[in-house]
């Protein structure tokens, strides 16, 4: 009786993604701690600061290798809602606690006490040119973009267009360039996304990416179009619907 008792306690505290990163939520999860070796979490009040502990665990590990690698501490901004589950405004994604948006501005541009709860965006982008900003997508962009992908953990990195073209660039010919993925804003920040875990059967992967590096038709078409969001955050009237389990 004692040890069905322990297993049913165990399977219950069993963290798990669930359904899909835009319409799903999240089960036993953790906080990130707002400050640790090498980052800190910011517009902390939205508390959007949960995750499945392999997100927990895949972000520690990426700050402690940013700051062994001579970066300035980075600053992390969505994860997940502490049930996930979908945002009132800002994002469709994010849901299932495997989702985390990293700003390209670091600790070498502080943010201020009184910025705290809305700090302001450093674009490396100049939208009505899409055109990057001089001097802003440099060797630590660079360096961060590839410590962030070379996880096996990472299934994909959203980035403006602009900058994936920048990758594209600088190191067309290494393999993490892959998982760099064009998307619509995104000028001063890139979102992570990892796979589904171990212990989430219910979890929805996306699609794999398709074969290459990325730099060819399928950017130039993203270049050509010249995507944009809205400069305000994206108030959603209508939910997505959740799987069964997310319910209660």
């Amino acid at each position: 009786m004692l040890i069905a008792t322990l297993l049913l306690l165990t399977s219950t505290l069993q963290p798990e993604a669930i359904g899909g990163y835009a319409g799903g939520c999240l089960k036993n999860g953790m906080a990130l701690p707002l400050t640790g070796p090498g980052y800190q979490v910011i517009r902390t009040k939205r508390l959007r600061y949960y995750g499945h502990p392999e997100l927990i665990h895949y972000l520690e590990g990426l700050a402690s290798q940013t700051k062994m690698a001579g970066l300035p501490d980075l600053y992390i901004a969505d994860l997940a809602m502490a049930r996930g589950g979908p945002f009132s405004s800002g994002h469709r994604s994010h849901q299932t606690g495997l989702d985390a948006d990293i700003w390209f501005r670091m600790a070498n541009r502080p943010i201020s006490r009184w910025e705290q709860d809305a700090p302001k965006e450093w674009a490396l982008i100049d939208e009505p040119s899409y055109r990057t900003l001089p001097g802003r997508f440099g060797p630590q962009q660079l360096t961060l973009l590839r410590l962030a992908a070379q996880s096996p953990d990472v299934t994909r990195i959203f980035i403006n267009p602009v900058l994936k073209a920048e990758v594209c660039k600088r190191a067309p010919s290494e393999p993490w360039v892959q998982k760099l993925r064009p998307w619509v804003g995104h000028y001063s920040h890139f979102h992570v996304r990892l796979r589904c875990p171990i212990g989430s059967p219910d979890c929805l992967p996306q699609a794999p990416i398709p074969p290459g590096n990325g730099c060819g038709a399928e950017l130039a078409s993203w270049l050509k179009d010249k995507p944009q969001l809205p400069k305000t955050s994206t108030i959603y009237s209508k939910l997505p619907q959740l799987p069964g389990r997310c319910e209660g």
